[in-house]
């Protein structure tokens, strides 16, 4: 009997605080869920771009609550399509933007016989050898600024044609002079940042409010830089292009030419990609099981997420816009703590052999402890 009572003591004793620690426990994570709640996507609000398709025509974007703003001007027109597009292009949906970069948006009007046709959006001091010769709607906007910068839209963006009535259509080939495209930037489910373990078989895990998901596994190491173009016109640790077989990251600071390139094993199975094989400047990842999906035009490595964000002179509405849009890589080293993307040009085949980890944070244009949207300061 003494036994017992000893026992059921030492229980009475234990109890309280282990009682009160597990109710602790749970306030914190309530506290926590409330915090960090699943991120809402990689804008906080809509906002559409608007472009009116005749040379001189303005190039606009618009929120729900603040002004129309003029980025630039249309130079050019498209005379024609692009089929077959590039290879990843028939993994987007049609009549969304399929690439969004420093140097092009992509359109994907259609699929057909298993190849996508394309329209582009381009800067006015460069091209982008994926557009092709007359397809492309040319702007006075320069490279990694406002539709390639700060308003960027990510990859899966809706597309809407409108005829000179406003009457909205499916095109088909290269838009008519006098009509308007609008590109709806929409709200998509995003983590916080995803990270990558470089080695084979390494973990590719998204971290979202709720908690980690393992995306996928790394089959092939990164382990080197190249000279991927329009990394000329982005900064280094930022995203230069995504688009559903790509995450193509620049090295290099802006001005140079440097960067490495993320993407899904179906696409490195593509005839133009099998160098990647070979080659140290590319990490080749694929699904989390044997067996599972691939992970080529899915989000939010390959759709709905990353993208360019403002460059170092451009502003949005306000400092979490301006701060937040921008898609940032960090990497360690060795396994030593996180630090920023080392400033690497050209063809580099082994400077990025020490890297053991790479973390890319998703863009976001609301304060993460905030609830809600973010407004304009007029909008308050």
């Amino acid at each position: 009997m003494r036994k017992a009572s000893v026992t059921g003591s030492l229980t009475m004793t234990m109890g309280r605080p282990l009682t009160l620690l597990l109710f602790t426990g749970a306030l914190l994570l309530v506290f926590l869920t409330t915090l960090f709640p699943a991120c809402a996507g990689v804008l906080d609000e809509k906002f559409t771009i608007t472009v009116e398709l005749t040379p001189g025509g303005k190039i606009s974007v618009s929120r729900a609550d603040g002004p129309d703003i003029i980025l630039g001007r249309v130079k050019d027109l498209p005379v024609n399509s692009r089929w077959p597009s590039f290879t990843a292009s028939a993994w987007g949906q049609d009549q969304t933007v399929v690439a969004s970069a420093v140097n092009a948006i992509h359109i994907l009007l259609s699929v057909e016989k298993g190849k996508g046709r394309t329209i582009s959006l381009l800067p006015g001091e460069t091209v982008a050898p994926a557009a092709g010769p007359g397809a492309a709607v040319v702007t006075d906007i320069k490279a990694g600024r406002a539709i390639f910068g700060a308003w960027s839209p990510p990859v899966g963006s809706r597309v809407i044609f409108e005829d000179k009535d406003g009457e909205p259509y499916m095109a088909e080939g290269p838009p008519h002079r006098g009509d308007v495209m609008k590109i709806l930037a929409a709200p998509s489910q995003c983590p916080f940042f995803v990270e990558l373990e470089n080695r084979p078989g390494g973990r590719v895990t998204a971290w979202y409010g709720g908690g980690p998901k393992v995306l996928g596994r790394v089959i092939r190491p990164l382990g080197g830089t190249g000279r991927f173009d329009g990394t000329i016109f982005q900064d280094t640790g930022r995203i230069r292009a995504n688009h559903p077989g790509v995450i193509d990251v620049c090295t290099s600071p802006e001005g140079l030419v440097g960067g490495f390139q993320i993407i899904p094993m179906e696409h490195a199975f593509s005839r133009e990609m099998l160098g990647a094989w070979k080659m140290t400047q590319w990490m080749i990842v694929g699904p989390a099981e044997m067996g599972g999906s691939d992970l080529k035009g899915s989000g939010p490595l390959f759709s709905g997420g990353l993208l360019p964000g403002p460059s170092r002179d451009e502003t949005l509405w306000d400092l979490w816009s301006t701060y937040g849009r921008k898609p940032l890589v960090l990497v360690r080293l060795d396994g030593g703590p996180w630090t920023k993307m080392p400033a690497l040009t050209g063809r580099q085949d082994h400077a990025l052999e020490g890297v053991t980890h790479i973390r890319i944070y998703f863009p976001f244009t609301a304060e993460p402890q905030g609830a809600g949207p973010a407004r304009s300061p007029a909008a308050k």
